[in-house]
C-alpha cells in the first residue's frame, strides 16, 4: 500500500543502512520507583532480536521467557538499548551473566514488572548516505516542518512482515477460510488486518488534506481526539487552536469491538475501513505524531548526514524518513550495506 504524505515535494534519494553502526535506537522508559521486587535492567543488544535477547537471559537463569518483562520489540539489525524486568531473586545470578551480543548497562528496581507498551518513546540516531550539502539543508527544513505540523502516523513496512501476502492471509483467517493454530501468528495477522485498514484510512485523510488544506492535516466534524491527558473525546466544536498547540490530536480507528467510533463527516470516511463484526478488541491510534529533539550532524567530506530524533511509542523512524524523502521504503531498504569510506 502506497503511503502518502502531507506535502508532495521533490524526492530526496538518500539511503540508510540498518547496521549496528548506522541505526541506533534507545528506549525512553517510564519512571521507576528504584525499590521493589523486580530488577530493572538497561540492556544494550547488537544484531539480535528482542526475542533472542530474552531467550538468552531465560536460558542463563533457567526460567520461562514469559517471566521476563519488556516494553517493546526492537530492530535486529541495529544497536538498540531497552529495559527488561526480572524478579529480584535472580539479582545475584545476573552478576555472572555474559553474552557477546548483550551488555547490561545499568540496574535499578521497581514494584512492577515491565509490560508491553510500558514506555514513553524511542530515541533514534540514523546515518543517511549520499546526501549533498543542498540536500542536507532540505532534509533539516523538512524534518523541522514535520515537527511543527505533524507526521502522519502510518504503520511502517516492518509491521506487515516480509511476506507481502500477510494481509490476504489475515482476511482469509477472519473470514473463516484459513485455519491457524498458532496463537502468536493469529495475533500477528489480526494486527496486520487492523494496521492495514488504519493506513488506508490515513492515506485518504492525508490526500484530502493536501487537496483541501494546503498540506496541513484537515480536521473534520465528528473526529475522535486524544487529549494530552490520554482521554478520547469528540468535541462539539473542532478544536483547531488546541490541535495547533499540540494539546489534542485526531485519531484513527483500529477496528474491532468496544471501540470509540467517529461521527458525522469523519465517520463517512472511517466506515469505509471499519469491520464492525471483528471480534477482537479495537482501539484508536493517533493520526499524527510530532517528532522532537531533532539534531543533525553533516559530515561534508563523506556525504553522510546523521539525524537523531525522538518519537512516541508505537511509531516508526522509517515513516519519518519516508516523509522527509517523499518516497516509500520497503522491507528490502537497508538490507544490503553499500560500500562507503571510513569516517
Amino acid at each position: 500500500m502506497q503511503r502518502e504524505y502531507l506535502e508532495d515535494r521533490e524526492k530526496i534519494n538518500f539511503k540508510f543502512e540498518q547496521t549496528k553502526e548506522d541505526f541506533i535506537v534507545d528506549e525512553n522508559p517510564r519512571k521507576f520507583s528504584e525499590k521493589g521486587n523486580y530488577i530493572i535492567l538497561r540492556v544494550q543488544k547488537i544484531e539480535m532480536t528482542t526475542w533472542d535477547m530474552i531467550a538468552a537471559f531465560a536460558q542463563f537463569l533457567n526460567l520461562p521467557a514469559e517471566k521476563i518483562g519488556y516494553a517493546g520489540l526492537k530492530d535486529k539489525h541495529a544497536t538498540t538499548t531497552q529495559y527488561i524486568s526480572i524478579e529480584a531473586k535472580y539479582e545475584k545470578a545476573l552478576k555472572k551473566f555474559k553474552h557477546p551480543g548483550i551488555k547490561i548497562l545499568k540496574t535499578t528496581r521497581d514494584k512492577y514488572s515491565i509490560r508491553m507498551g510500558d514506555l514513553v518513546g524511542n530515541r533514534f540516531s540514523i546515518n543517511l548516505f549520499g546526501v549533498s550539502p543542498i540536500e542536507a539543508g532540505q532534509i533539516e527544513k523538512r524534518a523541522r516542518k514535520l515537527a511543527k505540523d505533524g507526521l502522519p502516523n502510518y504503520f511502517g513496512y516492518q509491521r506487515f512482515g516480509r511476506d507481502e501476502d500477510s494481509i490476504n492471509q489475515a482476511r482469509e483467517m477472519i473470514a473463516g477460510e484459513l485455519h491457524i493454530e498458532d496463537a502468536k501468528l493469529k495475533k500477528f495477522l489480526i494486527s496486520v488486518y487492523q494496521s492495514f485498514y488504519f493506513n488506508q484510512w490515513l492515506r485518504e485523510r492525508v490526500l484530502l488534506s493536501r487537496e483541501k488544506n494546503s498540506g496541513k492535516f484537515l480536521l473534520l466534524e465528528g473526529d475522535v481526539y486524544l487529549s494530552d491527558e490520554g482521554k478520547l473525546f469528540t468535541p462539539k466544536k473542532m478544536p483547531q487552536r488546541d490541535f495547533e498547540a499540540h494539546k489534542v490530536v485526531p485519531t484513527g480507528l483500529l477496528c474491532g469491538r468496544d471501540v470509540y467510533r467517529a461521527r458525522d463527516a469523519a465517520r463517512e470516511i472511517e466506515e469505509k475501513y471499519d469491520d464492525e463484526f471483528l471480534y477482537d478488541k479495537g482501539s484508536r491510534r493517533e493520526a499524527l505524531i510530532f517528532p522532537t529533539d531533532i539534531k543533525l550532524d553533516y559530515k561534508n567530506n563523506f556525504d553522510i548526514l546523521n539525524i537523531s530524533f525522538t518519537l512516541p511509542k508505537g511509531s516508526y523512524a522509517t515513516v519519518f524518513l519516508e516523509a522527509i524523502a517523499n518516497k516509500n521504503f520497503s522491507a528490502q531498504m537497508g538490507k544490503h550495506p553499500a560500500k562507503k569510506r571510513k569516517v
